[in-house]
């Protein structure tokens, strides 16, 4: 089955920068549509940001002009910069993939993000 794997993730101050990484070996790439999910405490998850196979983007409000999601299909990776942090941006964050001719969907284990002074 398809394992993507996230990283990246840790404790950073507000204003600050992280990037986290999920990557999955042994597929081929170009095949699967993927996104940035995240899920506070008490909170229900939420759609962060989605890239598809052709590299079109696209942001939750909250996040637009502070978060880029970009792919390097030769590394089987997706990445998520996130600048300008706020602590309201605090959550796990979990790496989707979607297999686009069967929509089988894949997620990761999840990553901490944790803004705080």
């Amino acid at each position: 089955q398809v394992q993507p794997v996230e990283s990246g993730g840790g404790l950073v101050q507000p204003g600050g920068s992280l990037r986290l990484s999920c990557a999955a070996s042994g597929i081929n790439f170009r095949l699967y549509n993927m996104g940035w999910h995240r899920q506070a405490p008490g909170k229900q998850r939420e759609l962060v940001a989605t890239i598809s196979n052709s590299g079109i983007t696209n942001y939750a409000d909250s996040v637009k002009g502070r978060f880029t999601i970009s792919r390097d299909n030769t590394k089987n990776t997706v990445y998520l910069q996130m600048n300008s942090l706020k602590p309201e941006d605090t959550a796990v964050y979990y790496c989707n993939m979607r297999l686009i001719m069967t929509q089988d969907t894949y997620w990761g284990q999840g990553t901490q993000v944790t803004v705080s002074s």
